[in-house]
């Protein structure tokens, strides 16, 4: 019972002196002026113990306080019998407590899906057999067996070559094969087969432990934050004690003293503050963005710096198929066999592969027997044909042809995973999948820039090629790759030179830098995980752009914040004047306070609406036209990967134009239609969303680009000898590379400047 009431104590402190002040208000009313006084006089009463506390309590922690002013003129009030203007005092004071608790109300930040991931028991392997014992028994030196799918409980040294799934630790999601002898860390989980482990040291000393201790440290050194008004209270303070005793002495009368008090209760600082930043959660709630408090949303608007995790923040975080390259056939119908035979595959990849098929339209069917091989790949009999897809090392016994090479070589300077098809024992298509960057991701960056970010850095486990080409399409200042959660720590605490720093991350292992930082963002769309309960900021939707108009509405909130505080102040500085010159006596000061109290309040609640550069909006009209168009954009891709496809097949030792005449002939009744309607509707759209037609200028160039090249191509192939001479076939294959390496950017412009308007924000 206790303890619920000092959950609400503030709530109840309102309700009670509500109440005193209207009965007192009624008793007088009613003739009753006894009564009134006696209601009132409480009312003041219970103010000054609830401000007097308040006090205490400041200065207990040596934290400079407004609140003594409250204190003096509730005293004061009752030293000088206007026990109404007490009353007033305490609703007004109470009522800035309510609102300040529910500003900076905190999320807990609790570690319960952290610590309820991490084992509890490991498998020993021993001469009487397999042992399960508690994790916290088992020694260095010990052999431990990790079954599929489990987490390894301690860090160890492997016996056998593995795949594991480290996400966990690293962010990211590709399986990493791990040979025999090389190191496996605990918190990360075997995506292979049974393995066997040998501990390099206890699980108190293992990683994932570590990983936990972090978090718990970094959030023990998070300060507090500490609310405006005591920020204001080293000058204001003073101030209003000058001013009163200089009123007092001057005219020899302590009620002009209270007056000049009762006015100084910094109520519009209590109030307009809190109820700006509560405007300003609410406005980013809309936008699909949790801020844990008014303190976390102050802060985010100080920031002036920001460290960003690379997977699953400005990338997808899941691998996407990014091409199909056959060897021959069909790839369409290589897709679809694999597809249907990974259908019930438990593997990361073959999520991506099945999604891939069905998008394009692919019938696929159960496949009669299948078997996967941890770690290698699967296969089985679907339609009749046996099909086999994975590592290529497992499917061919030999050097690999030559498509296959060239295939496997692009793919890895693009830093993509492959998989090979194999058809009734011949290879037929390589899959490439990869983590596609974000198509809002560069609008996210140029939104907090302008917002007031001065600074990005990419901070990411991946290999270095791979992060410095994300970090430069989508426009970060510096690149840190291979990077642990330690390292992320170092590079949070030297950038928190330059200002305030955010974090923005998605993953277990973003959480001891989420939590360490100024401002911890956190990426939770996909499901809460250890990171968003570290955060102070949580975005629930699958977009990050969303976390540029937050910021956006941070800095308006605590802007509108400072402009209410500005005005409710300074009308009373005004109304301390008047009253210290004798104009004002303390109750019509209390009343006064009031309706400047209303007008402070007024001015916050601008906060929760849409301020000027909010984004951009789209109509339902607007936005079916935009899906519409996307469809037909996704479904072109397969067209655009066989530019480049065919340019690969032509040679001047075997010269044949026939496939690039049926290439050109899709390209102008599939490809051309589509951009020529983008050109008509979806460029109007996004220049009426962007409110200026410059925007999308690149848009319209590359349409025009794209049909001038197609021309081309055509004119070419009609003009070319037959058969074809090696100066036509070496033409071809440069015009078609052109047009390609034009598709591809326009593909991403479309991404990032068009499709990437269409909202996924909470409502």
């Amino acid at each position: 019972m206790v303890g619920m009431v000092r959950r609400h104590l503030e709530m109840i402190v309102l309700v009670v002196s509500g109440l005193l002040l209207a009965g007192g208000a009624v008793a007088w009313w009613t003739s009753a002026p006894d009564a009134a006084t006696s209601l009132w006089i409480a009312g003041t009463i219970l103010g000054l113990i609830f401000a007097l506390a308040a006090t205490l309590e400041a200065a207990r922690h040596h934290r400079p306080t407004v609140d003594v002013i409250a204190v003096l003129a509730l005293a004061g009030a009752l030293w000088v019998d206007e026990p109404l203007a007490g009353a007033i005092i305490t609703l007004m004071l109470a009522t800035g407590q309510v609102l300040e608790s529910r500003a900076d109300a905190r999320a807990r930040r609790e570690l319960s899906l952290l610590t309820a991931r991490a084992p509890r028991a490991a498998r020993l392997l021993t001469d009487a057999g397999l042992v399960e014992v508690p994790v916290a028994e088992v020694e260095v030196g010990s052999r431990v067996l990790v079954r599929p799918g489990e987490v390894v409980p301690v860090d160890g040294r492997l016996g056998t070559g593995a795949t594991f799934d480290e996400s966990a630790l690293t962010g990211e999601p590709a399986p990493v094969e791990r040979a025999a002898g090389e190191d496996v860390r605990s918190g990360v989980v075997n995506a292979g087969a049974a393995v066997e482990i040998v501990t390099t040291t206890t699980a108190e000393a293992s990683t994932y432990a570590a990983l936990v201790r972090l978090v718990e440290e970094a959030q023990a050194t998070s300060a507090p934050f500490v609310r405006a008004a005591d920020r204001w209270a080293l000058v204001f303070v003073p101030v209003t004690l000058v001013l009163a005793g200089a009123a007092w002495w001057a005219a020899g009368d302590p009620v002009r003293a209270v007056a000049v008090l009762v006015v100084a209760t910094p109520c519009p600082l209590l109030l307009a503050a809190p109820i700006a930043l509560v405007s300003g959660l609410s406005r980013a709630a809309r936008l699909g963005v949790v801020i844990k408090g008014g303190g976390a949303l102050e802060r985010l608007a100080r920031s002036r710096v920001m460290v960003v995790d690379k997977t699953g923040t400005l990338t997808r975080g899941r691998p996407a198929l990014a091409d199909v390259v056959a060897g021959g056939g069909d790839p369409d119908e290589a897709l679809r066999l694999a597809a249907s035979l990974d259908q019930l595959s438990a593997h990361v990849l073959a999520g991506p592969i099945v999604e891939a098929a069905l998008a394009r339209g692919l019938s696929l069917t159960v496949p009669e027997k299948s078997r996967e091989v941890h770690g290698q790949g699967v296969e089985g009999t679907v339609d009749g044909r046996r099909v086999r897809l994975g590592r290529a090392s497992w499917i061919l016994d030999g050097p690999p042809p030559v498509w296959v090479a060239r295939a496997r070589r692009r793919a890895e300077l693009d830093g993509s995973m492959t998989v090979l098809v194999e058809i009734d024992d011949a290879p037929a298509a390589l899959l490439t999948l990869q983590d596609p960057v974000r198509p809002d991701a560069p609008r996210m960056m140029r939104a907090l820039r302008s917002a007031g970010i001065a600074r990005v850095v990419l901070a990411t486990g991946d290999r270095a090629d791979v992060a410095h080409a994300v970090g430069r399409i989508v426009g970060v200042d510096e690149v840190l790759a291979d990077c642990t959660p330690e390292d992320k720590l170092s590079a949070l605490a030297r950038e928190r030179a330059a200002g305030p720093t955010v974090m923005v991350g998605d993953g277990i292992n973003d959480a001891p830098a989420l939590a360490a930082a100024d401002v911890g963002v956190a990426l939770a769309a996909r499901g809460a995980t250890a990171s968003s309960e570290a955060a102070d900021v949580v975005l629930t939707v699958d977009r990050v752009d969303a976390l540029a108009h937050a910021m956006s509405v941070a800095r308006r909130s605590r802007r509108i914040a400072l402009q209410a505080v500005g005005v409710g102040m300074g009308l009373s500085l005004i109304a301390m004047i008047a009253a210290a010159l004798g104009f004002l006596s303390p109750t019509v000061g209390a009343a006064l306070q009031e309706v400047i109290d209303l007008l402070a309040i007024a001015i916050a609640l601008r906060a929760v609406l849409p301020g000027r550069g909010a984004r951009p909006s789209l109509t339902a009209d607007d936005r079916a036209v935009l899906d519409a168009l996307r469809v037909e954009h996704d479904g072109l891709g397969p067209l655009v990967e066989s530019v480049a496809t065919v340019a690969d097949g032509l040679s001047t030792g075997h010269p044949d134009l026939a496939a690039a005449r049926e290439l050109v002939d899709a390209l102008e009744s599939e490809l051309i239609p589509h951009e020529r309607a983008d050109e008509e509707r979806l460029v109007p759209i996004v220049a009426r969303a962007l409110g200026t037609r410059e925007a999308v200028a690149a848009l319209t160039r590359t349409h025009a680009e794209i049909e001038h090249q197609v021309a081309l191509l055509r004119r070419l192939l009609d003009g070319a000898p037959e058969p074809p001479d090696a100066e036509s076939i070496v033409e071809a294959r440069r015009v078609l590379y052109g047009l390609y390496a034009v598709l591809r950017l326009h593909n991403a412009q479309e991404d990032a400047d068009a499709f990437g308007l269409i909202p996924a924000y909470g409502t």
